[in-house]
């Protein structure tokens, strides 16, 4: 799950944004012209200041604990809502907006949206040993782990609340509320088991075309298939075939960058022994550069792509090229406009996932 729903990672809950974020206040380049983006990103942050609203209500400690044992949420981090942290999100909403879907069932698709997000990201955090703000718990000590299990609960209440709501409002029925909450977790539980098969790392690497259809797919796929939830429970009078090519327009979307999320954790994935594309061309093709890795002091920061781009730049290729390919398709459904620069685009994501210096590569013959 390591592409999850945003461009780039908050590592700490910050009130004020630094000069040397406020780049970070735009989407990447050429993508903050889309209208659509535009009025996806205004919707969506109003989902997340409502799911945090209704996270502070309900995960509070109870009248009279000591101050050194409270727990509360604390205010929504700026940084959180920057448009640039949010370009996956603002696409997911985006879809609701381009189906005509009404405004009181797609902000609240939009709200699940972020509910996923914390989920997603806490377990990631719980995985990996990191620590990315998605809800601004404030408790005792410095723990972490505590943390994310109480993110996790507390989203998982906010849920109950939001489905609640949408059914005294008339949005929902309550057979549609229950089906939504089952299928909320049933949709992660592949992604899940795929997470589980590598704690502790993986005993030798599959080909590199399995990594691709299957672990990909589940890896990060699935995540952007999240968004048609709702859409598939809910939406009846929508066009089947237009629901699919928008889902798979998405899903491509984040296979591409899952490929280039691959070239940049090259270093990561090998100290971890995680799944990872261009590792398993190398055990395929050069294991060589493998058995000298294992013989070097290396860290998961190493950018060890820049020692093996006879295996990365192919993979650099496909992702842009998957990237390119969904924007194009997105184009089609009228998602992005007619005259949008998909190359350009895609470029900026290449940017925006840490692999600039590498960009020249994407669109050399």
């Amino acid at each position: 799950m390591c592409v999850g729903v945003a461009v780039g990672n908050v590592r700490s809950a910050r009130m004020v944004i630094a000069r040397s974020e406020l780049q970070d206040l735009r989407l990447p380049g050429p993508w903050e012209t889309v209208r659509v983006l535009k009025n996806s990103f205004s919707e969506q942050r109003s989902c997340m200041h409502a799911v945090h609203a209704a996270a502070r209500r309900i995960a509070k400690s109870p009248s009279g604990t000591a101050e050194a044992f409270d727990v509360h949420v604390g205010p929504l981090p700026e940084a959180l809502l920057a448009p640039r942290k949010n370009l996956f999100s603002t696409l997911f909403h985006a879809t609701y907006l381009t189906l005509e879907i009404p405004r009181p069932r797609r902000m609240l698709y939009g709200k699940l949206n972020h509910l996923f997000r914390i989920w997603v990201t806490s377990a990631d955090n719980l995985l990996d040993g990191e620590d990315k703000c998605v809800l601004p718990l404030v408790m005792p000590g410095t723990s972490r782990v505590m943390r994310d299990v109480v993110a996790i609960m507390t989203a998982d209440r906010v849920l109950w609340r939001l489905l609640n709501d949408a059914v005294s409002a008339g949005t929902l029925t309550a057979d549609q509320a229950d089906v939504l909450a089952e299928h909320s977790l049933r949709c992660l539980l592949p992604s899940a088991a795929q997470e589980a098969s590598e704690e502790g790392g993986i005993a030798e690497r599959p080909a590199p075309e399995y990594v691709l259809d299957t672990i990909h797919v589940l890896k990060t796929g699935l995540l952007f298939s999240i968004p048609f939830l709702g859409i598939d429970l809910i939406e009846k009078k929508l066009s089947p075939d237009r629901v699919d090519r928008l889902k798979r327009a998405l899903m491509a979307f984040g296979g591409g960058c899952q490929l280039l999320d691959d070239v940049r954790d090259v270093g990561r994935d090998f100290v971890e022994r995680r799944h990872n594309y261009v590792l398993s061309a190398l055990a395929k093709d050069d294991p060589d550069v493998l058995r000298g890795w294992a013989n070097r002091p290396i860290t998961r920061d190493d950018r060890l792509y820049r020692n093996a781009l006879p295996a990365c730049l192919p993979a650099l290729r496909l992702g842009f090229e998957k990237i390119v390919d969904a924007c194009r398709a997105l184009q089609a459904e009228g998602m992005l406009p007619r005259g949008a620069p998909v190359t350009r685009m895609a470029l900026a994501i290449v940017a925006a996932l840490d692999l600039e210096e590498l960009a020249y590569a994407c669109t050399e013959p």
